[in-house]
């Protein structure tokens, strides 16, 4: 198996594992008591549900002829793009504090509340409610909502429009 790492970065190893599998039509229970492993334990892995130890992950190289800890390279990479994923997450306000009617046009999980901030800000102060405002002065501050909204005074959950503006 031939294959360059950057373009299954991020990629379950699971998946690439069952790819290889079907592709050598290799099934998943003769090729589990090949390493030898549970059949349950390589059925979970292919599909998502555990991640690759070190031990596993050497027997499946092996018996692939793949060179030592690829696959668990590939599950080191998984790993860390679940850990971005959960910080980016941990990078926006508690979602909940939002009505559904204020994103009804897109997913409110999938907006980058850093660089999208512009938008999101006058869209809450245009449309959204006392709590909602709050919300979002909490997680980018009064500085940057001025600067947004072009407010002379951010009060609380009140903005104050600049006329002039």
């Amino acid at each position: 198996m031939e294959m360059t790492l950057e373009k299954y970065k991020g990629i379950h190893p699971g998946l690439i594992l069952e790819r290889e599998l079907k592709k050598r039509k290799l099934k998943k229970r003769p090729f589990a008591l090949s390493l030898p492993e549970y059949p349950q334990i390589i059925n979970d892995i292919t599909k998502g549900k555990r991640n690759l130890t070190p031990e596993v992950s050497l027997k499946i190289d092996r018996a692939l002829g793949l060179e030592e800890g690829t696959m668990y390279l590939l599950q080191a990479y998984y790993t860390i793009k679940a850990e971005q994923l959960k910080e980016r997450i941990k990078q926006r306000p508690d979602l909940s504090l939002f009505r559904k009617a204020l994103f009804w046009d897109t997913d409110p999980n999938k907006l980058d509340w850093a660089r999208q901030y512009k938008s999101i800000i006058r869209r809450i102060f245009e449309r959204g409610d006392s709590r909602e405002k709050q919300a979002v002065l909490d997680f980018y501050g009064k500085e940057r909502i001025k600067q947004v909204i072009g407010t002379t005074s951010v009060s609380g959950n009140l903005a104050i429009f600049d006329q002039n503006k």
